[in-house]
């Protein structure tokens, strides 16, 4: 039976559609671009790469602590949209000035706030999956998200490459072609997120009470000893944190480890390209697998994929190869990240999606600060980005043992 998307949910997957277009922009332009001011400001390739490490690590942390308290208070009647909507708006607007920005240390400060607002939206969007979509539809609900996502952030990140790639040719300089890249790419993010943001309704919620922010932290409060009772979505969550930590430092540190190794710009922008065109078709494979192969066991399949990618970067050291790596992501990168995904929303209350997706984000993006700083730390140690890269290997064999006993609970 043809599988059709509902109308929210095709709303919902558009707002993935607009936030992936600043994701692409993470992994791609914006290292080129610190790069290049690191560059000016005479900081060498090892230390510029250990900088966006601890840049990314930084704003992963301020994601740690905020995502639960804001997924908690989200809970609560009538503030889930809210919540969302300016996480959003001040991710946007960050971006936005990125673009006029040429001073390196100003650049890195910025970028810190910016993808820290962005990964807060992501908090409350991911827990909005179980107000527009039922449990039997989320595992492919979610893998359009992450399909379209895919394919749809190319739209913009084309238009950029022109921009940057052709300046001369249009008339302008690079500095004004880089901010006109972060400006069309923050545009595309606000209005795709419209649709959502005007049909979105809360479904499931906690009521508010007479001190809704204290009655929040307080709740909070109690998510350690529900977690230890839960041994399910404890170990879930302890596997996730390895895995997906890995497989977000991956996208968040390709372009800066290309750099890093001395391969060519374009060509590296044009394999991240590459990258997300692979992975719409094979999102939505898996996500159409997942009819009849449970997304536990997608997920052990990926997470292998992803043990054998990182073991894959300590030879890597041409441009074909580059293309290589770029092409095995794009067929796990939305199967991973999709079915891990519903399969947490799946195991949680739903009227505590917010709560538990803050936790779940610190585990994901919110705690990739470990993968950051083990290639930052590797690489500065070893005095290669190689063995930096291929340290993440111990990342996915962690999340498969873990994940292995997750499966084997009620």
């Amino acid at each position: 039976m043809k599988f059709k998307l509902h109308s929210l949910e095709k709303k919902w997957i558009l707002y993935d559609v607009g936030n992936s277009a600043f994701t692409l922009l993470v992994s791609t332009i914006i290292p080129i671009y610190f790069n290049n001011l690191a560059d000016n400001a005479g900081i060498s390739s090892i230390n510029y790469l250990a900088y966006w490490g601890y840049a990314t690590s930084a704003a992963t942390i301020i994601v740690a602590i905020l995502g639960p308290t804001l997924g908690t208070i989200a809970d609560l009647k009538g503030f889930k949209k809210k919540i969302f909507f300016i996480s959003l708006l001040f991710g946007a607007i960050s971006c936005v000035i990125l673009g006029f920005l040429s001073s390196w240390i100003w650049f890195l400060l910025l970028f810190v706030l910016a993808k820290a607002a962005y990964s807060l939206s992501l908090v409350i969007y991911d827990s909005m999956l179980t107000d527009v979509s039922s449990a039997e539809r989320m595992d492919e609900v979610s893998a359009h998200g992450y399909a379209w996502g895919y394919i749809g952030s190319c739209i913009p990140f084309v238009l950029s490459l022109v921009l940057i790639l052709f300046y001369e040719t249009l008339g302008i300089s690079m500095q004004t072609a880089m901010s006109g890249a972060f400006v069309l790419i923050a545009v595309w993010w606000l209005i795709l997120s419209l649709p959502l943001l005007t049909s979105y309704q809360q479904i499931y919620y906690i009521e508010k009470k007479d001190h809704p922010i204290l009655s929040s932290f307080h709740r909070l409060g109690k998510i350690f000893p529900e977690l230890a009772a839960n041994k399910k979505i404890l170990f879930f969550l302890i596997a996730f944190f390895f895995y997906i930590d890995g497989v977000y430092t991956i996208i968040d540190m390709a372009t800066a480890y290309g750099t890093a190794l001395g391969l060519d710009t374009t060509g590296l922008l044009l394999a991240l390209l590459l990258t997300q065109i692979v992975a719409f078709p094979a999102a939505l494979f898996f996500g159409k697998l997942s009819r009849k192969v449970p997304a536990a066991r997608i997920i052990l399949i990926c997470i292998v994929a992803y043990f054998c990618i990182a073991l894959y970067g300590v030879i890597l050291t041409s441009q074909y190869q580059f293309w290589i790596l770029a092409v095995c992501v794009g067929l796990f990168q939305g199967a991973i990240q999709s079915m891990s995904r519903s399969y947490f929303a799946k195991i949680i209350p739903a009227n505590k999606s917010g709560e538990y997706f803050g936790i779940y984000d610190i585990c994901g993006k919110g705690a990739s600060f470990m993968g950051t700083m083990l290639v930052s730390i590797i690489s500065q140690i070893s005095g290669s980005v190689n063995y930096g890269v291929g340290a993440l290997s111990l990342m996915f064999l962690a999340g498969f043992a873990f994940f292995l006993i997750t499966d084997h609970k009620s």
